[in-house]
């Protein structure tokens, strides 16, 4: 028996507090619904008003146009029907909707309800807008909007109506309506059984304001006639459907209304700014890259750079013959401007001419540049946290790789193998371990094709290189060291750099007649060619997980492009011109959102 005692009192408990929730539910729709209703009758009326504009304007241009026929032709006017002033029947919202061509959209008219039935039904609505949180600041705010988007409002009633009022100041609302109504009341008496017609009745009165201008017009119509056409006007208004707004006193700026066509009608035509709202797309959401630091400490041109695979750690090659560390979270705040600029903590010296290439190993410890000397160098990098005014240790620099017989112009690090690759002017191709006792495995010569320009491991076939030549790209097996393929179209011409995508068999070469082109290594054809910049791109970087390719021109700009579309995403101007060259070489961060160019003007730039 307490059993069933329990189960009687737990189902009685659910079925109380589910009645209640419908109680609740049914108190907001019936809310709802009356909000609708009203909302509904408001814009019935200004549509009224409206089309009682219309008529006017035709009445007063039709007795314009026979008095300047009489004026100029000394005769009457035949008109097509009558010259007496347009008829306008208060509350007959269907036969307005006849007389100016509409169909009253097919909907019924209201249903007419005594005085007593609709305050008895204001009343229990009042009660439950109160007992859901909502008062009648709602209708007043949706009178008020209405107002400022027709350009009626004032400064005393914005600061009334804007104000959203909390529960259980019922008497301000009302003392609010009755100054309205009686600021008003000059213009038009008449008895508002609710609040809702007393605004209905504020808004109606300012529209018929604006009409004051047709008995003090003193244009001289003579001077227009010629403009005005005799077409007849259109006056078939069919409004758009309103959007509902959101029954919410706290947040009014949500509350978007719109009117459809009669939001054109304001003098300040605030359509403007909800349309580009409205026009907003996810582009607007996606990230731009901005300069934010300057590297300044070189004395000639920045020719390569290379990210640490960690941390917020790049290194520099200039023409100065010197590699420089530098730490992008130990800055200095640059003048007169939003950037900062980082000082170097280390200096490496050992080139006896310009350093032309960076590579990088996976663990960050060390680095590998090539430069005009025909040398190679390996360089272990001191800690990112090092006093940059120590002395210089020639430590730092473990071992040189020779092999070369001129100028190293590329490098390129194979990370699982820790093997590198570098290609010289004297026409070789070289394959090395560096931390092994023979470190050159290899030597790959393309006779026919002359002086290598650039060279990569191609990503997703890890016994194969890919290497730009003057006139097209060469695919090499590693172990063979044969030719396997040649990427090459009919108009190619000049390769300066070439770069393997990270997972796709894709082969990415810029150009000197300013064109990227999109290999594909495995079947050897050309996948896409498209026109990047203005003058010869000299550089590219693809991000670490393929999605986004950065190019360099001699142009002064760098552009991100999107590796599924091939469209320019972010063009961005970096540096500035020095005999006649410009971006030297643009780098992704392995893991860290930052993108970085080297320039001819002796400066690096890295961008979040």
């Amino acid at each position: 028996m307490p059993g069933i005692l329990h189960f009687i009192q737990h189902e009685w408990a659910r079925f109380e507090l589910e009645r209640s929730q419908w109680e609740v539910d049914r108190a907001e729709f019936q809310a709802r619904i009356a909000f609708l209703q009203g909302e509904r009758k408001g814009q019935e009326k200004l549509k009224n008003d409206l089309v009682r504009r219309i008529k006017m304007l035709e009445y007063a241009l039709k007795q314009e146009r026979a008095r300047y026929h009489k004026l100029k032709y000394g005769t009457d006017l035949v008109i097509q029907g009558d010259m007496k002033p347009p008829v306008y029947e208060e509350g007959s919202s269907t036969c307005a909707n006849s007389e100016v061509g509409g169909d009253g959209d097919g909907e019924a008219p209201f249903t007419s309800v005594s005085n007593i039935s609709w305050r008895q039904g204001r009343q229990i609505l009042r009660q439950y807008l109160q007992e859901i949180g909502y008062t009648d600041t709602i209708i007043d705010v949706r009178s008020n909007r209405v107002r400022s988007l027709l350009g009626l409002n004032n400064n005393t009633d914005s600061e009334d109506m804007n104000t959203p009022a909390l529960n259980g100041n019922e008497p301000s609302n009302k003392q609010a309506t009755e100054n309205n109504s009686r600021r008003l009341s000059g213009k038009r008496v008449r008895n508002p059984s609710s609040i809702t017609e007393s605004m209905i009745l504020d808004t109606e009165a300012a529209v018929m304001a604006n009409f004051e201008f047709l008995a003090h017009t003193g244009m001289d119509m003579e001077e227009e006639e010629g403009d005005v056409e005799d077409d007849t006007f259109d006056t078939n208004i069919e409004p758009k459907p309103n959007k509902v707004m959101n029954i919410c006193p706290n947040k009014e700026g949500d509350s978007n209304l719109e009117l459809g066509e009669l939001e054109l009608l304001c003098v300040n035509n605030e359509a403007e700014t909800s349309y580009d709202m409205v026009t907003t797309t996810k582009e607007t959401f996606r990230k731009t890259w901005n300069a934010k630091y300057t590297l300044r400490s070189h004395f000639d041109a920045v020719r390569a750079l290379v990210f640490h695979p960690t941390e917020a750690v790049l290194i520099t090659a200039s023409d100065d013959h010197t590699l420089k560390l530098w730490n992008l979270h130990k800055t200095l705040p640059a003048k007169k401007s939003a950037s900062l600029d980082v000082e170097p903590l280390y200096t490496f010296r050992s080139h006896t001419g310009p350093v032309l290439c960076l590579a990088m190993c996976s663990t960050g410890n060390q680095c590998f540049s090539g430069g005009l000397d025909g040398m190679i160098h390996c360089w272990t990098l001191p800690s990112a946290n090092i006093d940059p005014y120590d002395s210089y240790e020639p430590s730092v620099l473990t071992q040189t790789l020779k092999g070369h017989t001129n100028s190293v112009w590329g490098l390129s690090m194979y990370q699982p193998r820790s093997q590198l690759l570098s290609i010289s002017s004297d026409g070789t191709v070289k394959l090395w371990s560096p931390n092994s006792n023979s470190p050159l495995l290899h030597t790959y010569v393309s006779e026919q094709d002359g002086i290598p320009t650039s060279v990569d491991f191609i990503r997703d076939e890890s016994h194969k290189l890919v290497v730009a030549y003057e006139g097209a790209c060469v695919v090499f097996d590693t172990e063979t060291g044969e030719s396997v393929a040649r990427l090459e179209a009919n108009e190619t011409k000049g390769v300066n750099r070439v770069v393997a995508h990270p997972t796709l068999p894709l082969v990415v070469a810029a150009h000197e007649d300013r064109h990227i082109r999109f290999y594909d290594h495995r079947s050897a054809t050309l996948a896409h060619a498209m026109v990047a910049h203005l003058d010869a791109v000299t550089s590219l970087a693809v991000d670490p997980h393929g999605l986004y390719l950065l190019s360099g021109s001699h142009d002064c700009s760098i552009r991100l492009w999107n590796m599924d579309n091939k469209t320019c995403v972010q063009e961005i101007t970096a540096h500035r011109k020095k005999f006649d060259e410009s971006i030297l070489d643009v780098a992704f961060h392995p893991s860290r959102p930052f993108i970085a160019s080297a320039g001819a003007d002796a400066l690096a730039k890295v961008y979040v």
